[in-house]
């Protein structure tokens, strides 16, 4: 008997022995991307890789995916549309990934969203904006919380109506995401019976907005709508404290990227306040889902570490967030065929630790889940403070909302 137990054992391990050998032997799961590491998207760029890094590490941690690591491979494309056409076809042709991440933001994932489609690829994409509208690409997921194309806009002209806001004035980059942005606003704009008295677009390498500014001022809006790159959005806050806006103004704000990162914010300090802008997710109570405060401990440890953006918010949980997506569709579907889990995308509420996702037809969110928040008491030089909440006071959505709007902008601002 006791021969028996131990050959037994002796089998036991051995076949474990050759299961775990067999299990290393397979190759990882290869997920390409780019991702803008230098230029003007390169804050947010790291901060989303990192997100994406640390869902890497856990799922690893796990077992992987099908019993296979998972394995990043990365490029930089500095922000540039010139750039990602190159990266992806190398990412599929030489580097011969199973997966494909878009890169960070409108303008270096618009080109490739032709070649994806012509090869009948899944693609997550991570905060770019309708450039899937012409493509239509039915294997296309954007983690951003955008929603219907409107809903973004329209939730800020929303918030400046009910403060009495009747004529309105457009500031926008002459770039893709700007102006996909500007343009169904004017149409929101439109539909609320808001006269439109400034609208103007502004070249991508502007620095000087003094200019600007002072006929913003002079046309007399109730309220201004900006749509600005990072470099811009900070240029852009900089001659309105100069210059000043004019006290007719109920809101300014609503599409500035860059006030979302924690180095512009220390940065800007007290020349944020009174400024409502859009945002995905802030530190205020009802935000937090399963797995967010955990994932959050792990980004602010190494952020420090890489010295990227400490806090993190706009982008990292969505970087995490789409490997949730895939881990969850994959194991569904047991395999890596890329049609099933397209369908499985689609047909399936996704839970993640930004709260639930739900994709219509054309691979955007169903609901807008974007916030409108207001900064409010922003001292300068000091980024702790935008660990806590009422910094930014979110006044959409209501479900979320977590304060009301001061206005007029020149009052909220002192």
């Amino acid at each position: 008997m006791k021969r028996r137990t131990l050959l037994g054992g002796t089998i036991a391990v051995a076949t474990l022995a050759l299961i775990s050998g067999v299990s290393a032997q397979q190759p990882p799961i290869k997920i390409g991307m780019s991702m803008p590491q230098t230029g003007g998207l390169a804050g947010g760029g790291k901060a989303s890789l990192l997100g994406i890094e640390i869902w890497r590490d856990d799922v690893n941690a796990k077992g992987g995916l099908l019993g296979r690591k998972v394995e990043l491979v990365v490029y930089d494309d500095k922000g540039s549309a010139s750039e990602t056409p190159a990266i992806y076809s190398k990412l599929l042709d030489v580097d011969k990934v199973d997966l494909l991440f878009a890169p960070y933001a409108t303008v270096p994932t618009a080109p490739i969203m032709p070649l994806v489609k012509q090869r009948g690829l899944l693609l997550m994409g991570n905060f770019s904006f309708q450039v899937n509208s012409k493509v239509q690409h039915d294997m296309w997921f954007n983690n951003a919380p955008w929603g219907p194309p409107d809903s973004w806009p329209d939730s800020f002209l929303e918030i400046a109506q009910k403060a009495g806001a009747k004529s309105v004035a457009f500031l926008s980059a002459d770039q893709e995401f700007a102006q996909n942005l500007v343009v169904i606003a004017r149409e929101v704009a439109k539909r609320r019976n808001m006269p439109i008295v400034f609208d103007q677009a502004y070249p991508p390498n502007t620095v000087e907005f003094s200019s600007i500014i002072r006929a913003l001022k002079a046309a007399k809006p109730d309220v201004v709508y900006v749509s600005s790159y990072p470099p811009d959005s900070a240029g852009i806050l900089r001659a309105v404290n100069e210059i000043g806006i004019g006290d007719n103004v109920k809101v300014f704000g609503g599409g500035m990227v860059g006030l979302q990162f924690g180095a512009v914010m220390e940065n800007m300090g007290s020349l944020l306040n009174g400024v409502v802008n859009y945002n995905s997710w802030l530190p205020e109570p009802k935000m937090y889902y399963e797995g967010t405060k955990e994932f959050f401990d792990k980004y602010t440890k190494r952020a420090i570490e890489a010295k990227v953006d400490p806090l993190g918010y706009y982008l990292a949980p969505f970087g995490y967030a789409s490997g949730q997506l895939v881990e969850a569709a994959v194991k569904a579907v047991g395999s890596l065929d890329q049609k099933a889990i397209a369908k499985y995308l689609h047909e399936h509420e996704m839970q993640t630790i930004v709260g639930p996702m739900t994709f219509g037809p054309d691979g955007e969110r169903k609901q807008n889940a974007v916030l409108q928040a207001q900064f409010r008491g922003i001292v300068d030089k000091n980024i702790e403070q935008f660990r806590q909440p009422g910094k930014q006071v979110i006044l959409f959505p209501e479900n979320l909302k977590s304060g009301e709007l001061v206005a007029p902008f020149e009052a909220a601002r002192k």
